[in-house]
Formats: C-alpha cells, sequence, structure tokens
C-alpha cells in the first residue's frame, strides 16, 4: 500500500512539474522541435543532466545500490518505436507523459491524445504475436548492456575498458553545459515570449 501512495504522490509531483515548465502545452513542444523555443528542451536537458550527475556520483561514493539498476534490452523494436514516438511527438505536440498530464489539465486534445494512445496500446496487444514474429522484439548490442562496465553489475559492456559510472558523469556534465549554452531560440522572432502568447491563446 506504501508503494502505491508513494507512487501516486510522486507521479503527480512529476505531473505537476511537467505543467509548470511548459511540457503540457503543445505550443512549447511544436516550438522546441523546430528549434524555435528551446526553453523546455534545455530544461530536459539539465533534468538529465542533473539527474545523472546524482545517479553515477552515488554510485562511486557508494550511495546508491548497483542493484537497483534496470537496464532495457535493445532490440530493432525500440529503435522502430522511437521513430513512431517522434513522429507522433511532432504530430500531436504531445508525449505519453506529458499528454497524460495535459489530459489531467483539462485540455480537450490532451484527452484526444490519451485515448488515441490507448487505441493504439490495444492495437499493439492485439498484433504481438505477428509482431514478435518479425524478429524486431529480438535482442541485439548484447541485450541489456551499458556503454561502460558498471560496479557491481553483471550487465555486459560495450566498451569493457570504460567505467560506467564515468561515462555517466561525462554525459550528465555534458547536458548540463549544453542546456545552459543554447540560446532560447534558433529561430528569430520565435522565442519563449511568442510561446507565451500561444500558451494563454490555448488554454
Amino acid at each position: 500500500m506504501t508503494s502505491i501512495i508513494l507512487a501516486i504522490v510522486i507521479g503527480g509531483a512529476f505531473g505537476f512539474v511537467l505543467d509548470r515548465v511548459g511540457a503540457t502545452n503543445p505550443n512549447y513542444i511544436i516550438g522546441m522541435l523546430r528549434l524555435g523555443n528551446l526553453h523546455l528542451m534545455k530544461t530536459i536537458l539539465l533534468a538529465i543532466g542533473v539527474s545523472s550527475l546524482l545517479m553515477f556520483a552515488g554510485l562511486l561514493a557508494g550511495v546508491i545500490d548497483p542493484g537497483h539498476l534496470s537496464v532495457k534490452t535493445a532490440y530493432l523494436g525500440v529503435f522502430l518505436g522511437g521513430a513512431l514516438l517522434g513522429l507522433g511527438f511532432a504530430a500531436a505536440g504531445y508525449c505519453p507523459g506529458t499528454g497524460l498530464a495535459a489530459a489531467a489539465t483539462g485540455r480537450k486534445d490532451g484527452v484526444a491524445f490519451l485515448l488515441g494512445g490507448l487505441l493504439g496500446a490495444a492495437a499493439y496487444m492485439a498484433s504481438y504475436a505477428w509482431v514478435k514474429s518479425t524478429g524486431v522484439l529480438d535482442s541485439i548490442l548484447g541485450g541489456k548492456a551499458t556503454l561502460g562496465v558498471v560496479a557491481g553489475t553483471d550487465y555486459p559492456a560495450l566498451m569493457p575498458g570504460l567505467s560506467g559510472e564515468v561515462v555517466g558523469l561525462v554525459l550528465g556534465a555534458v547536458f548540463i553545459a549544453v542546456a545552459f549554452l543554447l540560446p532560447d531560440s534558433l529561430r528569430p522572432g520565435e522565442g519563449i515570449a511568442a510561446h507565451h502568447k500561444g500558451h494563454h491563446a490555448h488554454s
């Protein structure tokens, strides 16, 4: 019961943050993909970078138990699914998480996106046997593999000579640096101010 309550609290907090940074507004997301408003991109890069630094520093310091890590299996379907997700992201202005949060705020397009996502999930479940038969769900690149060796785990490393913790720290630092170095917009006249107007117009 405690884990369920904790999941609800963390999920609610995550949804609240998504809304506050503008991720429930498709104008922000489409603006990011068009490189016209990089506010959301910078926020995402900063969040990933800080999380990476904290996690891998915690692993090195022995504060985090590596047994809690869960590496996802690599297979061709992940890349195909990622491409489809990207197309849907660009077309709808939502990803699954932001779409759900947008629906919770009462946005009609968010609700439509959520229903479409459920329909798509049902279609995938109905066709799962055929999808699996194509081989796109077969493991590649070592399956559950990491870039470098992470101490205390049995995951194979694509680059055995590298420390996975160091790789994580370096990538985290790079993400943070990019987040601070990116301008607000790479397209003149399409910065944060313009999208604030769009946010109020579609609220």
